[in-house]
């Protein structure tokens, strides 16, 4: 199944979420509103509030708050990006130039403040101090994630379960929180909400790895990012820790050297070839397919609606997908 024949489960939904998002977006100052429209629409998937509004219908919620809850989610991603893409010094994101490459720095970051709180403002909304604590959780968990990845940015003794450690925090935390918040809002069992809550865990580590083998082998157009942005980055993700581990010793000196430099890129023909012979790519994919069984598992506890399949469908797409 295609994202378009997945969304279109949701389509009537999705449209409100995106029209609240732009009716939220609105602050009387020109540089807020013109920057964030700028990331709002500049081609994002909307996979996380698609997530909870497919994840509400699937448990039969019959309410209006998972409209509000997918629209905060997706202030949440939005903002950790407008950081992110500062924190990395990104000139492209979806095929389009970052923001801080257009209007600097200093604004991507306060704009990114300024849709953080914007989403604080709408939790207090929904009227619910479970809703809250569980996106304040995720929020600080983000931030964490974030922190913990610059840490061991350009460090080669990152091992794979600090890595796991690190996606588990800045990816699949909001996943989590996604699916469990249309659990919650539909006042579902503690075992259901257990359940959901893992499947978003389990989807996010899988999308981020499937990420990960992408910026290694994915096409720079499809991406809408360079190849080896990672490495450029000095970011040991899974391709270059499994490399290191079961490569020959020129191949582990040559990504010893290739992390800790700050001209990384430079390695980069050595460093794919180096992957390709160690069939790294193929281990990161075979972990991204093992995160997704483990997805597709948790949704048993469901039963039996378009919106599961889509759901299940969607889990597919994560490790099937090209961009």
């Amino acid at each position: 199944m295609s994202l378009d024949a997945i969304r279109s489960h949701v389509t009537d939904d999705m449209d409100r979420v995106n029209q609240l998002i732009l009716s939220k977006l609105a602050a009387d100052i020109p540089l807020i509103d013109t920057l964030s429209q700028h990331i709002v629409t500049s081609g994002g998937k909307r996979i996380r509030p698609m997530l909870l509004l497919l994840a509400a219908k699937a448990l039969n919620y019959q309410g209006d708050s998972h409209i509000l809850l997918a629209a905060i989610i997706e202030f949440i991603h939005t903002a950790t990006l407008l950081h992110d893409d500062v924190v990395d010094d990104s000139a492209l994101r979806r095929g389009q130039s970052t923001a801080n490459s257009i209007w600097g720095n200093e604004a991507s970051v306060l704009v990114g403040d300024f849709l953080f709180s914007r989403a604080f403002q709408l939790m207090a909304e929904v009227n619910s101090l479970r809703v809250i604590s569980i996106l304040a959780t995720a929020s600080n968990t983000i931030a964490k994630g974030e922190v913990l990845q610059l840490i061991h940015c350009h460090d080669t003794g990152t091992s794979e379960a600090r890595y796991f450690e690190v996606i588990s925090a800045k990816t699949a935390k909001l996943f989590s929180a996604a699916t469990q918040l249309a659990a919650v809002i539909s006042h579902q069992s503690e075992e259901i909400e257990e359940q959901m809550a893992a499947f978003g865990h389990h989807l996010g580590l899988a999308f981020q790895l499937v990420d990960d083998a992408l910026d290694y082998d994915g096409n720079a157009t499809e991406l809408g990012k360079n190849i080896g942005d990672d490495l450029a980055e000095g970011k040991p993700t899974l391709p270059l820790i499994y490399t290191l581990d079961v490569g020959n010793a020129a191949e582990k000196t040559l990504i010893h050297h290739a992390i800790e430099s700050a001209e990384g890129s430079t390695f980069l023909p050595q460093i794919l070839q180096a992957l390709a012979r160690n069939k790294a790519i193929e281990y990161t994919q075979q972990r991204a397919k093992a995160e997704v069984a483990l997805a597709r598992k948790a949704l048993a506890v469901l039963g039996d609606s378009p919106y599961k399949t889509a759901l299940l469908a969607l889990a597919d797409f994560t490790v099937s997908r090209c961009h």
